[in-house]
């Protein structure tokens, strides 16, 4: 193993036990290399490499914290990666969002307050019978983040937001191209409202399924 591995295992070693609990200051460099038996090197490569996808937080002048470790954070490096995705793989992260979404919903149904099912039909309301694409677009996004956080998961949550950047390019460009897709994406959007009004999970899973394969399906035909 190499030594800044090493040195990353020991590091995660001291958290997963509970040594080190979120929010808590690391040691100074030189004590905790002598405690993990490191060179001061290794261990420095070890903290960049954790803060880059952040389970440490390094604060100049301050000292190195672990971090919250909430989902939220720690999924924050996989937005970050798969923002480098290739046009092939758009498939796959609808395919992806397609098991996932549907979930979300279906649990959204069963707990999704009065306030937030008012603020999601004001903001349907708000684009009106004709939006243009980059409007219904950016839209879709902030409906569907309000249903997924609706289903109390932050996992879930964070996990979804980081695979909505791939598929936005292909939303936008399914508006532009297929002739019925801003009529359709709104009228499945008021359906999936319905469904959460309802507390009907099975509907509300039915018609996020719908709503995403649209786009699926529309995509592997464009192909």
């Amino acid at each position: 193993m190499a030594v800044t591995d090493e040195a990353i295992e020991k590091i995660k070693g001291m958290i997963v036990s509970g040594a080190l609990r979120p929010g808590d200051r690391l040691p100074k460099e030189s004590e905790l290399a002598a405690e993990l038996g490191l060179s001061r090197n290794s261990l420095r490569e070890a903290v960049r490499a954790l803060s880059l996808i952040r389970i440490l937080d390094v604060r100049q002048g301050d000292g190195t914290y672990v971090t919250s470790l909430d989902p939220q954070v720690l999924l924050e490096a996989m937005s970050f990666v798969v923002d480098f995705h290739r046009d092939d793989t758009v498939l796959e992260f609808l395919a992806v969002r397609r098991i996932l979404e549907p979930a979300a919903t279906a649990m959204a149904a069963g707990r999704i307050g009065g306030d937030e099912l008012d603020a999601l039909q004001a903001r349907l309301d708000a684009l009106g019978p004709s939006p243009s694409v980059e409007d219904l677009v950016a839209s879709d996004l902030e409906f569907h983040r309000g249903i997924v956080a609706a289903s109390g998961n932050s996992v879930l949550c964070s996990l979804l937001d980081g695979l909505s950047g791939p598929t936005t390019r292909a939303r936008i460009w399914r508006g532009l191209t297929q002739k019925d897709a801003v009529a359709r994406t709104l009228t499945e959007h008021r359906a999936i409202l319905g469904a959460l009004r309802d507390r009907d999970a099975e509907a509300a899973r039915a018609w996020a399924t719908v709503h995403i394969a649209s786009v699926e399906q529309w995509l592997r035909t464009s192909l």
